[in-house]
């Protein structure tokens, strides 16, 4: 099983989430709720404002931030790569770094009943 995070511009966020949705790895489990695990956060990070509204300072860090969203989902490992490729398609901004996807392994998950 596998972690996929990703942390996305703001305006992107419902378009990967889209994207995730119409992948075979999603539709294949579709109504067996157990095996999709699908967060979104909203975060405060450092990537390159796509234009000024996006830029914001924070107080709290005393840095310039941009709200972005960080998307994680758990899956097994044969669907990372459809996955990641929904995820890093939809994300794009037309910049030339606009986010970040990681995979991590995960070594155990427990449902809680």
């Amino acid at each position: 099983m596998k972690e996929i995070k990703a942390f996305v511009h703001q305006h992107r966020a419902a378009d990967v989430i889209e994207a995730i949705k119409a992948t075979q790895a999603w539709t294949a489990h579709a109504g067996a709720a157990e095996q999709h695990h699908l967060s979104v956060t909203q975060v405060q990070g450092t990537l390159r404002p796509v234009d000024q509204s996006e830029r914001h300072y924070s107080v709290d860090l005393g840095l310039e931030v941009v709200r972005e969203f960080r998307i994680e989902l758990h899956c097994d490992d044969d669907c990372v790569d459809e996955l990641v490729a929904a995820i890093v398609s939809a994300a794009r901004t037309g910049q030339q770094l606009a986010g970040w996807v990681y995979v991590s392994d995960v070594a155990s998950a427990y449902p809680i009943r």
